[in-house]
């Protein structure tokens, strides 16, 4: 049982870790492995109030400046991916992402187990005018974060919604400091959710996301029930997660692209 005295969702529940961290089969003309048999690391659970104080920026007027500064109530950062190491500096690979290649055909559903979800809106933004927090944006800076992409999702039965957010940073270093500042128990900052049609009070309520590093890239897969109330158990969100985490192909794809 969490401090919350919910089920988190991890205890006894060893299948649903594995899935957390297992990568699924690609298609054979990507030649990648699955994450499998891969060491068991400690996931930390946080649970953190919603809103967190007000960060800094450049002055001007931005989305971030407008959005709702919301927070997951859970957080869980999962180590580094090892099998992307090959893009650990973004000097082996130099091309900034497009929104296509983000959120193309293969992000446009994504789907694990129960959890069909839609994609209903995307951007690719630089990273000053989606975050908010004085310290994850001065880190951002630090750290060379030149694009933000986030993907808006809804289920098909409207009952769950979910955020992809991707992150360029410079080097992996910089994407382990940013996993660490985007826990709210650090009250560093977020990332602002994206507002589309169907999830204009996202975050507002009970939210869970799940962070990783993959190479220069941070990775966040958040997720909530339609209307912000709190599962019974974690599993719920966990499951929903690792649906919208499928939107991670392009980094596969880049691995490719650098020989990886």
């Amino acid at each position: 049982m969490s401090e919350t005295g919910y089920d988190s969702g991890y205890d006894g529940g060893e299948g649903r870790q594995s899935s957390r961290r297992r990568r699924r089969p690609r298609r054979s003309n990507r030649n990648l492995l699955i994450i499998g048999g891969a060491a068991l690391a400690v996931i930390v659970v946080v649970v953190a109030v919603a809103l967190v104080a007000l960060g800094g920026g450049d002055g001007k007027k931005s989305e971030a400046a407008a959005a709702a500064r919301v927070s997951p109530k859970v957080y869980v950062n999962t180590p580094a991916n090892s099998l992307v190491n090959k893009l650990n500096e973004r000097s082996k690979d130099k091309r900034p992402l497009n929104k296509s290649e983000v959120f193309g055909d293969d992000a446009k559903s994504v789907k694990h187990g129960a959890y069909n979800f839609t994609l209903v809106g995307s951007d690719l933004t630089d990273c000053a005018s989606v975050t908010w927090g004085q310290e994850l944006q001065n880190d951002l800076r630090k750290y060379g974060c030149t694009q933000v992409a986030r993907g808006a999702y809804v289920t098909q039965d409207k009952k769950y919604l979910g955020q992809f957010i991707a992150m360029n940073l410079e080097r992996l270093q910089g994407a382990e400091q940013v996993v660490r500042d985007l826990d709210p128990a650090s009250s560093a900052g977020f990332v602002s959710p994206l507002t589309a049609a169907g999830t204009e009070n996202f975050g507002s309520g009970f939210s869970a996301a799940y962070s990783q590093s993959f190479g220069h890239y941070v990775v966040i897969s958040w997720v909530e029930r339609a209307g912000g109330a709190q599962p019974q158990t974690m599993n719920e969100l966990l499951d929903a997660s690792i649906a919208i985490e499928r939107a991670d192909d392009f980094v596969w794809e880049r691995l490719v692209l650098v020989g990886g």
